[in-house]
């Protein structure tokens, strides 16, 4: 329960202030903008479409996720949360909080970039659906984590992305490949090996941090 009183108070925080939402909002429109004055009339192919689709996710990601736990350091509520709740409930409510923004801003990028991209195709709904769902989680799991290392540092603007960068890399490769696999109209069965890869991808990046969590929150 005090994970879901720490996801509330962001929430209600999140939607009085608007900076992530705002944030991504912003950054979204402007790049899928550039994008679109940048190919003009020319023919893209359907695998470059959907390369740029996750290209516009990770960086939509860096831009407005990084913001967790920095502001509690701002605020200077950090020591109350560590009073009250234990590590690994701040990291829940922090993560759930993380996980509901990923999905409704990816799921605004996809449906609005489908509508802008002709050529963005998915033949296999099925496998999309997967990569999308176990993709953002990833990506949610995976700032969260980051976003606690970086709360401490001076440098937070620049340090985000230079971490998230590595950190992402693999995900974002993984989820270029079964995005492919997904326009070609390729089965899930012939997939299991990329979906599988990305599973343990999520499982992994969510056990250890969980398990480093702890030493970051009371650093």
């Amino acid at each position: 329960m005090k994970a879901i009183a720490v996801f509330k108070k962001d929430w209600e925080s999140e939607l009085r202030t608007r900076y992530a939402i705002n944030a991504l909002a912003m950054f979204i429109l402007v790049t899928i903008s550039v994008i679109l004055f940048s190919i003009g009339d020319e023919k893209i192919s359907e695998f470059l479409t959907g390369g740029l689709l996750w290209v516009v996710i990770f960086f939509s990601a860096m831009s407005g996720l990084a913001r967790a736990f920095v502001s509690e350091e701002e605020r200077g509520t950090t020591l109350t949360l560590q009073l009250i709740a234990a590590p690994s409930t701040v990291f829940s409510g922090k993560l759930l909080f993380n996980i509901v923004l990923v999905f409704l801003i990816n799921f605004a990028i996809t449906i609005l970039y489908s509508m802008l991209f002709s050529t963005f195709v998915i033949r296999n709904f099925s496998l999309f659906t997967i990569a999308f769902i176990f993709g953002s989680l990833g990506i949610a799991i995976s700032s969260t984590i980051i976003a606690a290392i970086i709360s401490k540092a001076n440098t937070k603007g620049t340090l985000y992305p230079v971490l998230s960068f590595p950190i992402l890399l693999p995900l974002i490769l993984i989820l270029l490949e079964i995005t492919k696999f997904s326009i070609n109209g390729v089965t899930v069965s012939e997939a299991w090996v990329e979906i599988a890869v990305l599973v343990c991808y999520d499982i992994i990046m969510l056990t250890a941090s969980y398990l480093l969590f702890d030493f970051i929150w009371k650093e």
